[in-house]
């Protein structure tokens, strides 16, 4: 089952878009290696989940792997061949607000090799760009 809340103030949300950078979770902080996404975008709880598996499917239980978005956002939807009017349609999907430079995913625990490649499948799957990034180390 895909991740949602377990209780919200409201049920139905604006569709607000913002397409500024992200200034909050733009850098490793978990794990060596990380995904970074370079646009903007709502990410279904579906696709994360996808990623979260396909990562899954190539470390074989190696390693830890964190999942640094979590779709809060419900996205209503009316049905195909539906009159405008009636109101706002039910809740179709959770998704995650995603900045340009939001961290996705971190994975702690392989080699570099491995976590290129891990991270290269979990790419295929999101709806936007990205990059593979490690962890800086600032004094």
């Amino acid at each position: 089952m895909a991740n949602m809340p377990k209780r919200v103030k409201f049920r139905k949300e604006f569709r607000r878009a913002r397409s500024r950078k992200a200034t909050k979770g733009n850098y490793v902080a978990f794990g060596e290696y990380g995904l970074q996404a370079l646009e903007g975008c709502w990410l279904p709880a579906r696709t994360i989940e996808s990623g979260r598996i396909a990562a899954q499917h190539y470390l074989k239980r190696e390693g830890k792997v964190f999942i640094r978005v979590f779709p809060d956002k419900p996205v209503s939807k009316k049905p195909l061949e539906q009159r405008m009017g009636k109101g706002k349609a039910d809740v179709d999907y959770w998704a995650a607000r995603v900045k340009p430079g939001t961290m996705l995913f971190e994975i702690a625990g392989v080699s570099e090799s491995d976590s290129r490649e891990t991270m290269r499948r979990i790419a295929m799957k999101m709806p936007v760009r990205c990059r593979f990034v490690g962890r800086r180390i600032s004094v």
